[in-house]
């Protein structure tokens, strides 16, 4: 079973970045929608509504494909812990919990990355690999 571990990251990685995409692709191709999010942010008093819903949008949208390919994801990583506890911050302190996993979820899947870094089966340990023949 031990050497089942170095494949530990890899559902991690493909449901916290493929979570990441689905939930900000509406914003990445759709103005409106960007909008939108500029406008919930707004209610909570976030500053610079339209800048904030941009640089979280794009930043999850990124990262959800770093985290996918195993590319950067501890910086990645490091990005979305910072996002997420915004997110919680800024929008979830009254939400019930059923409401706010979600957000954890994605905080805790950020949290992995950054301790743990991508695994075996990841772009890192390809470019690591051809790194150390040079």
């Amino acid at each position: 079973m031990n050497s089942l571990k170095q494949y530990a990251d890899l559902p991690i990685r493909l449901t916290v970045g493929f979570h990441l995409i689905y939930g900000t692709q509406d914003n990445v191709f759709s103005w409106d929608r960007m909008l939108e999010f500029r406008d919930f942010l707004e209610l909570f008093g976030a500053p610079f509504p339209l800048i904030s819903a941009i640089v979280s949008v794009y930043a999850q949208f990124i990262c959800g494909i770093l985290f996918i390919l195993g590319w950067k994801v501890r910086w990645a990583g490091a990005v979305m812990i910072f996002n997420f506890i915004v997110a919680i911050l800024l929008v979830h302190t009254k939400d019930p919990y059923p409401n706010i996993y979600p957000a954890i979820s994605m905080l805790a899947g950020s949290l992995f990355m950054l301790l743990n870094g991508s695994g075996y089966l990841s772009l890192d340990a390809v470019m690591n690999k051809k790194g150390s023949h040079s």
